[in-house]
């Protein structure tokens, strides 16, 4: 599942006309980098959720046939359902199984057919009711992080070396089994309740990873894509 439903208010005024997952990097929208990289590792059933300018999303990327992928659409109310609330709309679209999510404003050369694999072949990573995340190097503008780590499992943020969520992960659909659907809810109070229950896994990604979430960050991939 790629999550393309925010407003991307910090990217404003380039999406006032234009979804987030739509604007550019080195040539080509930053959700088609997902797509490709995600037809490379295997993947060929895609859910995207959508709320602001939607219609130009499913005009854009339609049916998923030129990637060699089938693309199901989850839209959404006016303002969104934040990223569980997202989720749980879409689980009817996401089957049984341990899914992919992927944020649609992050660029990343993480493997995800590997890391998908790694995480089904040991349970513990993904128990049924958990999550596995793919942790990053804090960033300069979020520089406390999210999480810590101790081995594989994820532990609440304390003192020592901290992690900044990468917006990837695989997830247990057990894990929004809960959610109201329809409803607006963050990611975050699910992960904490993982957390305490012992049943959230991660690992540390050391390749490139950037969160595009201002204009300034978009035009610095632009130029470091353009010119790789």
């Amino acid at each position: 599942m790629i999550l393309a439903a925010g407003r991307g208010e910090r990217m404003r005024p380039l999406t006032d006309h234009t979804p987030k997952p739509l604007l550019q990097a080195g040539g080509k929208p930053l959700i088609v980098w997902h797509l490709e990289k995600l037809a490379a590792a295997g993947f060929r059933e895609i859910v995207i959720n959508h709320a602001h300018l939607g219609a130009h999303i499913e005009a854009a990327l339609g049916d998923g046939a030129k990637w060699g992928l089938t693309i199901n659409y989850s839209p959404e109310p006016p303002g969104a359902l934040e990223t569980a609330g997202g989720i749980a709309r879409a689980l009817p679209l996401l089957g049984d199984a341990p899914f992919l999510v992927v944020n649609g404003d992050v660029f990343c050369d993480v493997d995800f057919g590997q890391f998908s694999r790694s995480t089904a072949e040991n349970e513990q990573k993904c128990p049924d009711t958990g999550a596995r995340l793919l942790l990053v190097s804090n960033p300069a503008h979020h520089t406390a992080g999210d999480f810590a780590l101790a081995g594989d499992r994820v532990i609440p943020a304390s003192g020592g070396q901290t992690f900044t969520y990468a917006g990837i992960g695989v997830f247990s659909p057990a894990m929004f089994a809960h959610v109201p659907v329809g409803q607006p809810m963050k990611l975050r109070p699910l992960l904490d309740a993982a957390i305490a229950a012992g049943t959230l896994a991660g690992e540390h990604y050391t390749g490139r990873w950037v969160d595009v979430g201002t204009p300034q960050r978009l035009a610095e991939l632009d130029q470091e894509l353009k010119t790789a």
